[in-house]
C-alpha cells in the first residue's frame, strides 16, 4: 500500500543560538559558514533532493538575513554578467531557483513545538517533513528522503533516529523501539531529556522528522515541557501512543550547528572533499598535525 506522497516541509530557524554566543548575536546560526555554503543551505538542498517542493522557513527577529540568501540581488549579478563570472552567477541563480521559500516568523520563542504549530495553515491536510535548523546532515541518500519512503510505504509518522551515547541521552530524547526491518524500527514510546532512571534506549530523535496533519491538533493543547517550552517530543509521543510511528536509523553523518564543535566538524570535513579547497587543505592539516602533542 503507497501513502500520500509529502511535498512540504518546514525548517524551523527561529531559535536563539544560544550555544554558539557570541557569533550569533549578530548572525543566525543558520546562516553560519560551512567552507563556502551557511548551513541552511545544506539543509533546503537537502530538502529539495528528497522531492520537497514547498519549504516554510520558521524565523524570528533579526533572521532577515535568512531571507535575503535565497532572494536575487540584482546589482550582483549584474556585475557578475558583466565581468564575465558566469560559473559563480549560475550558482547564484541555482540557489533562488531551489524550491518555492516561504517564510513566517515565531513571534515568541516558545519551543520547537510551538514553531511548527505556526506552519498550520502552510501545511493544510498534508503530511510533511520538519528538517531542525541545527542539524546539517550529508551523505549520499538525502536523510529527509529516508524518512519521506518510510512514510510513503507506512503511512505513520517518522523520526529520524541515531543511537547516542549515555551521556548524550539526558540531553536529547529517548525512544522505546523494536526493529520492523533492516534500518527501520517501530516506535511505541519516547521521553525528552529523560533522567537517567526513564531511559528507553539509547535511539534519540535527531535533527529530521515527517509528520501527518493531526499532529497539530496535538499541538495546540500541547502544554509546555522541558525548559518551560512547548516541546515537539511532546506532541509526537501522544501521536506514537494514539497511532504508532516510525524510526529510521538513517545513514549519512549529522553535524550539530548548535555546537561550537560541531560547526569545527563540519567545517573541517567538507573542507577535506571541496574540489577548490581539499588539496590545500589537506597538506596543510598535515603539516599542522605534525605540531599536535
Amino acid at each position: 500500500m503507497s501513502f500520500k506522497k509529502v511535498r512540504k516541509a518546514v525548517i524551523p530557524a527561529a531559535g536563539l543560538g544560544t550555544r554558539v554566543l557570541p557569533i550569533s548575536k549578530a548572525m543566525p546560526k543558520e546562516m553560519i559558514p560551512i567552507v563556502d555554503k551557511p548551513a541552511i543551505q545544506y539543509i533546503v538542498e537537502e530538502a529539495v533532493a528528497s522531492g520537497i517542493e514547498d519549504i516554510l522557513i520558521i524565523t524570528n527577529r533579526g533572521k532577515g538575513i535568512i531571507e535575503d540568501h535565497f532572494d536575487h540581488v540584482i546589482e550582483l549579478e549584474e556585475r557578475l554578467e558583466k565581468t564575465g563570472k558566469t560559473e559563480v552567477l549560475e550558482e547564484l541563480n541555482r540557489i533562488t531557483g531551489l524550491a518555492n521559500i516561504y517564510y513566517i516568523r515565531q513571534k515568541e520563542t516558545k519551543g520547537l513545538g510551538h514553531a511548527v504549530y505556526c506552519a498550520k495553515s502552510f501545511v493544510g491536510d498534508e503530511p510533511f517533513a520538519v528538517l531542525y535548523g541545527d542539524d546539517v546532515i550529508i551523505g549520499e541518500d538525502p536523510a529527509c528522503a529516508q524518512l519521506c519512503r518510510a512514510y510513503e510505504e507506512y503511512g505513520l509518522g517518522v523520526v529520524g533516529i541515531k543511537e547516542v551515547t549515555p551521556e548524550q541521552i539526558t540531553r536529547y530524547s529517548s525512544l522505546k523501539v523494536e526493529l520492523l526491518k533492516d534500518n527501520i524500527y517501530s516506535v511505541t514510546d519516547m521521553i525528552e531529556k529523560p533522567t537517567p532512571d526513564k531511559v528507553l534506549s539509547l535511539f534519540s530523535i535527531l535533527g529530521r522528522c515527517v509528520l501527518p496533519p493531526s499532529i497539530f491538533d496535538i499541538l495546540e493543547n500541547t502544554k509546555p515541557g522541558a525548559g518551560g517550552e512547548i516541546q515537539l517530543t511532546d506532541a509526537m509521543r501522544e501521536l506514537t501512543l494514539k497511532e504508532g510511528m516510525t524510526g529510521v536509523d538513517f545513514t549519512g553523518v549529522r553535524y550539530d550547528m548548535g555546537n561550537k564543535l560541531g560547526i569545527l566538524q563540519a567545517t573541517c570535513e567538507v573542507a577535506l572533499k571541496h574540489p577548490e579547497v581539499a588539496e590545500g587543505f589537506k597538506a596543510y592539516l598535515k603539516e599542522l598535525a605534525k605540531k599536535l602533542d
